[in-house]
């Protein structure tokens, strides 16, 4: 007995062990130094244990996952509506396409540009009013788009890609599976919970309103968080405990979901009241979040400290940045703004790394994003009503369609996990588009 008890107890040293060093090598390659040092010095553990990048945020997500599992497998089936329940492995992410690329390891790439492959589109459905914005969830499952009319639509990609298929034989197919209304003024932005069947709305009615979208007679959020201004951008931190908030205010708003705690930068820079935030986005481990501001700055925060890290002043000149958001490595931004540019920036040094030109844009709030594999960006041209495409290593343009939007469209969205995007258009529409096959 004192043998297996001596047994537990080196085990379970052991485990603390492991998990000292991971949360140390997490610390360090998110450049947290003086939490890394101090971690590592509290529980004696060395600064140079080897173990994978990411590797505590791919535990704990298997972790959630696992437990997420068994919380569902203890749920009646008739809480579900069997004909359009959610798919069990929502959450989960598919291995990628492709690594993502290294733009920290090629100098010089003229003259070496990829193609960006022919998509087909179709038009999937029209709000009451303009189509403001879209958000694909993290597993690529579904997509969600919010309107100037209040509303919420929810498609199902599997759906879609059935409804496109040019032999389809069992009758009309309606991709949208949900609709949510609860909202009393234009919805501004939406995020998916990392690993719960959780969408979350920010709005100019200054709310941040959580829908449960498993259960298909819902039409009103469970809970709201009731900010003090207009919700521009909402993103929820990776391991989804956490959502940030960008607003009119134009210091990050943090918040915790489940005491709905409100938390501030406590040494954030002076900023003009002119900063309202276009949009705020984690970083994949949430060890930093952007924003990008009607000022014109994109400003770098420590996701752990909420202390403004980083400020690239006049980002955009003197317009607007309209955009901003991580490459999957952390090291880079891609940013937009109204001054009709999309940028590249090195995180570690605040330095311009790449410029986009050739899309004019210099009055929605348009996004500038990557596709799933990180090998184009894409963005919108206002006067042409065109999707503009680049290569982008090489920053030379490859592509420029037709959007198929009558007037010009407010938002591009891609998938994280294939060759598909949304468009949002002042036309009400939205469309989808996928690679031809």
């Amino acid at each position: 007995m004192e043998n297996s008890s001596l047994e537990q107890v080196l085990q379970d040293a052991k485990l603390h062990r492991q998990i000292n060093s991971l949360i140390v090598a997490h610390l360090r390659d998110n450049n947290l130094y003086q939490a890394n040092n101090v971690v590592a010095s509290a529980t004696m553990t060395s600064l140079n244990d080897e173990a994978p990048p990411n590797k505590l945020l791919e535990l704990v997500a298997k972790g959630l996952a696992v437990e997420k599992d068994e919380m569902l497998r203890g749920v009646p089936s008739s809480a579900f509506d069997l004909g359009t329940s959610i798919p069990s492995g929502y959450g989960s992410i598919p291995a990628p396409r492709t690594a993502a690329v290294d733009f920290g390891a090629v100098q010089e790439t003229k003259g070496s540009s990829k193609s960006f492959p022919k998509h087909e589109t179709r038009h999937l459905s029209e709000h009451k009013n303009i189509a403001r914005c879209a958000r694909f969830s993290p597993d690529g499952k579904f997509v969600a788009t919010g309107s100037s009319d209040t509303s919420i639509k929810l498609f199902e990609v599997a759906k879609i890609k059935q409804m496109m298929l040019p032999d389809a034989r069992d009758g009309p197919v309606r991709p949208v599976i949900r609709t949510f209304y609860d909202h009393l003024q234009p919805i501004n932005d939406l995020d998916f919970h990392p690993q719960n069947t959780v969408l979350i709305s920010g709005s100019k009615d200054n709310t941040i309103k959580f829908f449960d979208f498993s259960k298909m007679t819902a039409k009103r959020a469970f809970r709201v968080i009731q900010d003090t201004h207009n919700v521009r951008s909402v993103s929820f931190h990776p391991s989804g405990d956490f959502l940030l908030a960008g607003t009119d205010h134009p210091i990050p708003h943090l918040y915790d979901i489940n005491t709905f705690q409100c938390y501030l930068s406590a040494n954030a820079p002076e900023i003009d009241v002119s900063g309202a935030i276009n949009q705020a986005w984690y970083s994949a481990t949430g060890g930093m979040y952007v924003t990008a501001s009607k000022d014109g700055t994109i400003r770098l925060w420590d996701g752990v400290t909420a202390n403004c890290v980083r400020s690239i002043a006049g980002a955009h000149g003197t317009a607007e940045a309209t955009s901003a958001n991580f490459t999957k490595d952390q090291r880079f931004v891609l940013s937009s703004g109204k001054d009709s540019t999309v940028k590249l920036w090195e995180v570690g040094t605040g330095k311009l790394v790449k410029q986009y030109l050739g899309a004019t844009h210099t009055q929605l709030r348009c996004q500038a994003v990557f596709n799933d594999t990180e090998e184009f960006v894409l963005s919108i041209d206002e006067p042409t009503n065109e999707i503009v495409i680049w290569d982008a290593l090489t920053a030379e343009k490859v592509a420029k369609w037709p959007s198929n939007h009558i007037g010009a469209f407010r938002w591009l969205e891609h998938s994280p996990t294939e060759a598909a995007y949304v468009t949002c258009g002042t036309d009400r529409s939205i469309r989808f588009w996928k690679e031809s096959l």
